[in-house]
């Protein structure tokens, strides 16, 4: 259903792969950004870019199981980091490898940006995942 490729004549990436082909026929899901708030709309962990990063895993999984999908089926992601810092960006995708999402390995872009749009975030992911048959 997926095949991830890593190309042999481009550097090898760390711990994802430089594409991901889906079979015709498979359903998708486009998954909106996810933030670093809590159900009541707070947001989690103000001014700590690993604490968010750790929500924002945690609301991604959510957006995933409503639809019928987990980590395991994410094709791609976007992590998006307030930083301009390779620390910061380095620490916030270590959380991104603990959560299994680089497990597949997914393609991934890890940016770091001016802002976001909630006040005080610091961290988002977008995903696009396989939904399997029978979800």
């Amino acid at each position: 259903m997926i095949k991830r490729v890593t190309v042999p004549s481009l550097f090898p990436p760390p711990t994802y792969s430089h594409a991901s082909v889906v079979e015709a026929g498979t359903n998708l899901a486009f998954l909106a950004g996810a933030v670093p708030l809590d159900a009541d709309g707070k947001l989690v962990g103000e001014g700590d870019a690993v604490r968010q990063a750790r929500q924002v895993v945690a609301n991604l999984e959510e957006q995933l199981h409503a639809v019928g999908s987990d980590l395991a089926h994410v094709l791609s992601t976007e992590v998006y980091v307030v930083s301009g810092e390779p620390a910061m960006l380095s620490a916030v995708w270590e959380v991104v490898e603990a959560s299994g999402l680089s497990a597949g390995p997914h393609s991934s872009t890890l940016l770091g940006v001016a802002c976001l749009g909630y006040t005080g975030q610091l961290v988002e992911i977008t995903a696009t995942a396989v939904v399997p048959d029978g979800s």
